[in-house]
């Protein structure tokens, strides 16, 4: 945590220094208001600490400045007994806290550390303001298979390490929730947990959510907005879908996670954060990086540990277990139940490849839990598609010539083309409906329907 102190008594500059820096502090001194006015000027500091007695303007000076940089850092006075009627003036005109000379320094200590709870609170509030708005809910971890039982354990092993961490997985299969578990087993877990989907803003919009904006930065802007990753200091922010990141985003996200440091859009002002970072992709990101759509420095930096989470249809142990924890829960919802299946919808879910993973199979159980009129849940109940209802083609379309890799890509973009056409014929062409059914959000669906001309 950065902070400016402004006193022009040496001796006490001093003390006051070695004091917070010994707690933990970068402190930075400054002996006048004007010097100090010249260092908020140039950077954002997280705390001031002024006395209210300065050689030419005053500490008020000092406090205008600190607020007007950045309303939410912290500013404490110092003054002298007979100037109390000043400090009450300062704490209306927005001064955190005051403390009269003389003063014991664990009084100081403690109305910083106090100071610094509030912001976190208030930080906090603007998330869960968010949150609320969103409807977002943070559903437990549920499995038993072994492959998901591995993903715990590299949990379990990086959680309270502060390295970056890389979720790989399609999507559905909970990499939110994992990171969300990560956290959790931090020493940052009662800090905030702040989770952006990459690939649901276009690329301007993604940079104002990630950085901020300050006022006038553009058309609209009327009041500086703060970033997600200025809301998440001292905690962890989540970077979901950053394959589809695009490349100038990828090199500014580069630059902060190399130097932890950003400034808000239309702003010249450093702003520094202690966050740990956390990002997810269901893209084979060593193809993107080969193909230069993504950094490969970006991508070193971010996979510092990976982990793979497996699809659902490589863990069918786990089917049973969610199936029952999905029908409880939506059961209390509705007030229905308890559930019971028969053994015909036990062997299609058994059998289903389930495409779009734990997210297909919870949608596929609400469905099933709002239309059974008796609790018992039979086949018509399950909306399932079967692979056999996608259109076949001959595998001689497929040509075996080339280097691997290439076949690989070769395959996997005739399969895609063929999967996605047939089922957006099936939904009408409806491109949301046909992403639900495919697993994949709407954006990576229009990213794939123009990189693969279909029409």
């Amino acid at each position: 945590m950065h902070i400016l102190l402004v006193e022009d008594n040496q001796g006490m500059r001093k003390m006051l220094e070695r004091t917070l820096s010994k707690e933990g502090y970068s402190v930075q001194c400054a002996a006048s208001a004007e010097e100090a006015l010249e260092m908020l000027a140039s950077k954002l500091f997280s705390a001031v600490i002024t006395d209210l007695k300065l050689p030419g303007k005053d500490g008020l000076a000092v406090l205008n400045a600190a607020k007007s940089a950045d309303p939410r850092t912290i500013v404490i006075i110092i003054t002298a007994f007979g100037s109390i009627e000043t400090a009450v003036r300062a704490m209306k005109e927005g001064a955190d806290d005051f403390i009269t000379k003389p003063f014991d320094i664990g009084l100081l200590l403690l109305q910083l550390s106090r100071a610094i709870e509030q912001t976190r609170l208030r930080n906090e509030n603007v998330l869960l303001r968010e949150t609320f708005a969103s409807k977002l809910s943070a559903p437990r971890i549920i499995g038993r298979s072994d492959k998901f039982n591995d993903v715990i354990r590299q949990a379990e092993q990086v959680g309270p390490m502060d390295a970056t961490v890389l979720l790989m997985g399609e999507s559905g299969t909970g990499k939110e929730l994992v990171a969300q578990a990560i956290h959790h087993l931090s020493n940052r877990k009662q800090a905030p947990f702040v989770a952006i989907n990459c690939a649901a803003i276009p690329g301007t919009l993604l940079e104002n959510e990630l950085f901020g904006h300050e006022r006038g930065a553009y058309t609209g802007a009327d009041s500086r907005k703060l970033g997600k990753l200025e809301l998440a200091d001292q905690g962890t922010i989540f970077l979901d879908e950053v394959g589809d990141m695009e490349p100038m985003l990828q090199a500014k996200l580069l630059r902060f996670l190399q130097e932890r440091q950003f400034e808000r859009v239309g702003g010249n002002k450093t702003i520094h954060v202690n966050i740990r970072v956390i990002a997810a992709t269901n893209r084979d990101l060593h193809a993107e990086v080969r193909t230069g759509k993504f950094r490969e420095d970006l991508f070193y930096r971010i996979s510092v540990f990976p982990i793979q989470i497996p699809p659902l249809r490589d863990r069918p142990d786990d089917i049973p277990v969610l199936v029952d924890y999905f029908l409880d829960r939506f059961g209390r919802e509705f007030g229905k139940g308890p559930f019971k299946l028969t053994s015909k919808a036990k062997e299609l879910l058994r059998s289903y490849g389930w495409p779009g993973n734990v997210r297909e199979l919870q949608n596929c159980m609400e469905r099933a839990a709002i239309l059974t009129p008796d609790a018992i849940i039979r086949p018509e109940h399950i909306a399932v598609h079967s692979i056999r209802d996608y259109e076949p083609f001959d595998l001689s379309e497929i040509h075996l010539e080339g280097a691997l890799h290439t076949v690989v890509e070769r395959s996997r973009r005739l399969v895609e083309r063929r999967m996605i056409r047939t089922a957006l014929e099936r939904n009408g062409w409806n491109k949301t409906l046909a992403a639900k059914e495919l697993g994949i959000n709407y954006k990576t669906l229009l990213t794939k329907i123009k990189e693969l001309n279909i029409e």
